[in-house]
């Protein structure tokens, strides 16, 4: 398989979410769609103790049906189904993806602060995966329909740009005639909470403007790349990851990067990304970068 957009299928609303997101990413990209299952050790048990009878049989039907499903929503679209065996659903992910423009799981929650947006399977193939990963939710707020352009949110950190990751977020925003909000959060320096003592406005106002400066240095480039998309500067004082879920209420995509590594006791998400993918509630693409 290569050059194709992979999604991972196992029959709840959260994976038939994104099964028809990755249909439009399929279309939109000019791409085949692959919908797969990871077998599990919960699928082993089940067939085994024969409840359902035929779980293999189930899950194969299961896929035809997203399949038919998808297929319905986007005419000439080429859909394939396969069901991956493997010790690790989040392995037999990551490899399937190997040569995928983009891996599309679903994810739950309920957005904001106030509950979690992603599973443990989730969160492993999006810390692993070399290829970009998005997770779905099965629906969005009302509130997120937002009025006017769509917004693409990107996170930068203008010190240490991605370039992997802010050319993904222009490309998005291009394809989709969407406006690109670059949020960079930045925090003050610790001794101005020390003591209760405040920074005077015109020293806090000489840092947003240095930030503000930063973040424009390190657009100027992708702006001359990709003319055509409209960029919205958002320089704000706060952790990054709080401006990031703070600025994507009404976005249609969030993208966040992770770095190519490994931590040294298992693999590593990093905190902004891990936060964003937790709490924002618009769809989620973790980039891998250098």
């Amino acid at each position: 398989m290569t050059g194709y957009v992979l999604a991972g299928v196992d029959g709840s609303p959260e994976s038939t979410a994104a099964a028809q997101w990755a249909a439009d990413e399929a279309v939109r990209l000019g791409l085949n769609l692959w919908l797969v299952h990871a077998w599990t050790w919960q699928d082993d048990l089940n067939a085994g103790r024969g409840r359902p009878a035929d779980v293999r049989g189930l899950t194969a039907r299961m896929l035809a049906h997203t399949a038919q499903a998808v297929s319905r929503a986007h005419p000439g679209l080429t859909v394939h189904t396969e069901i991956l065996d493997g010790d690790e659903p989040a392995a037999s992910l990551a490899d399937a993806a190997a040569d995928a423009e983009l891996l599309v799981l679903g994810s739950l929650g309920l957005g904001g602060f106030a509950g979690l947006l992603v599973g443990s399977v989730g969160l492993a193939v999006a810390a692993r995966c070399d290829v970009p990963v998005a997770l779905v939710r099965a629906a969005r707020p009302a509130a997120a329909a937002g009025s006017g352009a769509p917004e693409v949110v990107v996170g930068v950190d203008p010190r240490v740009p991605a370039d992997e990751v802010v050319d993904f977020a222009f490309r998005q925003a291009a394809s989709r005639g969407a406006v690109l909000r670059a949020v960079h959060g930045w925090t003050p320096p610790p001794v101005w909470g020390y003591a209760g003592w405040v920074a005077p406005q015109l020293e806090v106002d000489q840092f947003r403007a240095i930030e503000a400066e930063l973040l424009g240095d390190a657009l100027a480039g992708w702006r001359e790349k990709y003319p055509e998309v409209e960029v919205v500067e958002d320089s704000r004082m706060g952790g990054g990851a709080g401006a990031l879920v703070d600025a994507s209420g009404d976005a249609v995509l969030v993208v966040v990067g992770r770095r190519h590594r490994r931590h040294p006791f298992g693999l590593h998400l990093g905190p902004v990304a891990h936060a964003v993918i937790q709490h924002a509630p618009a769809p989620v693409v973790v980039v891998p970068h250098d």
